[in-house]
Formats: C-alpha cells, sequence, structure tokens
C-alpha cells in the first residue's frame, strides 16, 4: 500500500499519539522499530500520518512504555483502523478536507461541547441563518460553493438525533442571539430554532448574559470521543482553525468551559412554566428577544 499524500485529521491524530508513546517510553525510531519488529524508515511515515500500523505492534510499543491503560490502547486500535468513510465522504474533493474531518469527529463523539461569542453554533443554525451568514461573510466562494457547504452543515446537524447521538452541550453569549444579518425574520427563525433543538433529550443550552460574567472571546469546540484522551479541541481562526490534542491543551479547554457553564443562565428546561416570565434563565432570555419579532 502506498503512502497517503493528503492524511485526515484522524489519520495525522494516529500518528501523533503514536510518537508520543514512543517519547514517553525514551526510544528512538530505530529503538521504537525493533520493539515492534519493522525497519526504522516506516516510523516516520506513521508518526505522520501517512501510513497506519496493526494493532499487534502497537500493543508490542505500548507494552514496552508501560503503558497499562488498556481502554486508551484499544481506543488507538480503534482509531487508528476506522474506515474513515461516511455520508462526508461524498463531498471530497468538493470542499475542504477540514469540513470533512470535522464531520467525522462529530460522527465518533460521545460529548460534544461548544462555547459561541458571536454566532450560533453550526450545529443549531436555521439553514436561512447559515445562508445569510455564507452571504453576509468575507469568503471569496460563489454563491454554488457557499450552498454547498450550506448543505453540508445542515447534514451535519443530523448527527444530533441519529442513533448513538452524541450530547451536546453549548454555552452561546447573547451577542449571538441578536445577530439578524439585516433581517429580523431570520434572527426570530433562528430563535425558534434554538428553542426547538434545545427540546432534545441530549441538548444542553445555556446563555452568557450581557450583563453576566466577562466573556471568553474565542471561540471553541471539544469533541469527546468514548475514550476521553483522544478528544479534541478545535480553536476557530479566521485563517485556519486550530487543533488540539494534547493533555494540558483538553485539561485547559475543559476547565475554561466548566467556568463558563458556572457563570452562564441556567440551561434551557422543557418545562416552561417556570420560565416564561423571567428571564433569569436561558429559555426566558431567548423568548424575552423573541416576543417583539413574533
Amino acid at each position: 500500500m502506498g503512502l497517503r499524500v493528503n492524511p485526515t485529521y484522524r489519520q495525522r491524530r494516529f500518528g501523533a499519539e503514536v510518537r508520543t508513546i514512543r517519547e514517553r517510553a525514551g526510544l528512538t525510531a530505530g529503538e521504537a522499530a525493533a520493539v515492534m519488529r519493522m525497519q526504522a524508515s516506516h516510523i516516520s511515515n506513521v508518526e505522520t500520518g501517512r501510513t497506519s500500523l496493526s494493532p499487534e505492534r502497537l500493543r508490542l510499543l505500548a507494552e514496552a512504555s508501560a503503558c497499562k491503560d488498556t481502554t486508551y490502547v484499544d481506543g488507538l486500535v480503534d482509531l487508528g483502523h476506522a474506515s474513515g468513510k461516511g455520508w462526508w465522504s461524498e463531498y471530497r474533493d468538493r470542499l475542504r478536507p477540514s469540513l470533512l474531518d470535522l464531520a467525522e469527529l462529530e460522527d465518533g463523539a460521545r460529548d460534544i461541547v461548544c462555547y459561541e461569542p458571536m454566532f450560533i453554533p453550526g450545529l443549531l443554525q436555521s439553514e436561512e441563518y447559515a445562508t445569510a451568514g455564507y452571504r453576509g461573510g468575507y469568503t471569496g466562494a460563489s454563491h454554488p460553493e457557499q450552498d454547498l457547504e450550506v448543505e453540508f452543515r445542515m447534514r451535519r446537524q443530523t448527527v444530533l438525533s441519529g442513533e448513538n447521538a452524541p450530547r451536546l452541550h453549548a454555552v452561546i453569549h447573547e451577542a449571538a442571539l441578536h445577530m439578524s444579518f439585516g433581517d429580523p425574520a431570520i434572527r426570530r427563525g433562528q430563535l425558534v430554532r434554538l428553542l426547538e433543538v434545545a427540546e432534545l433529550p441530549n441538548v444542553t443550552l445555556q446563555i452568557l448574559p450581557f450583563d453576566g460574567a466577562v466573556a471568553f472571546g474565542t471561540s471553541f469546540t471539544v469533541l469527546r470521543p468514548p475514550v476521553r484522551k483522544l478528544s479534541t479541541v478545535i480553536v476557530a481562526h479566521i485563517e485556519r482553525s486550530l487543533y488540539l490534542g494534547d493533555a494540558d491543551s483538553l485539561a485547559r479547554y475543559d476547565d475554561w468551559f466548566a467556568r463558563l457553564c458556572e457563570v452562564a443562565l441556567p440551561p434551557v428546561s422543557g418545562d416552561s412554566r417556570h420560565s416564561s416570565h423571567t428571564i433569569k434563565d436561558s429559555r426566558g432570555l431567548i423568548q424575552r428577544l423573541l416576543y417583539p419579532l413574533l
């Protein structure tokens, strides 16, 4: 099998984890190759995601590094040998690889947590809101290209209602609730969409109000697969989003999200009886903003 020219994020992450195991064991590439009974030249290709590693050899390396976390090793085996195929595969060569990577991560997640200071998270957007965002943005893409990305975003949302749907916990700043792209109907439809999706049993939605704590300025998403050590943080950036998987980054963003949850309003509840006339919780705030638009 030839070497991969453009490894996916999952393949690169597998290679990075293999390198971490090797380095923690204090092994050089040549020493690790001897442990795994393979050629030393093969190691660099594994660690850069250009080729895979058999479960047997991976377990030999884990044993040599005294890694006793069998759950992590089993999860790493699954990560390295996943097919990478799903509904997103039909968009290959038509959309940016980063979008395909995101859909694959969401598909394999058990939990998704995200914070957005200015826009509604993509998994919660209405189609009209998403379309207006692309039309009014700074991308140089043509309308057909933008429409394809909107279509892709809408298909991503099916993960929330599919089989083995992940739990989604979103904290959204109140500023995002005021975005209308010049059309009050878009804002109204998006606020209604938020209230509807918050009814899903696997969705928790909190609003950070203007008169609350100082907002965190950067949006981020943490995607947690069944093996939490293999989680990924995606930090949005106008040039290129940052993908983080090291233990320190995971712990840091988990802590930041926990602090955001503490200062945000209580989650939207499925029982509207206690929140329809108050803005002391997330549902009440959304409804207060929605009423003038009805």
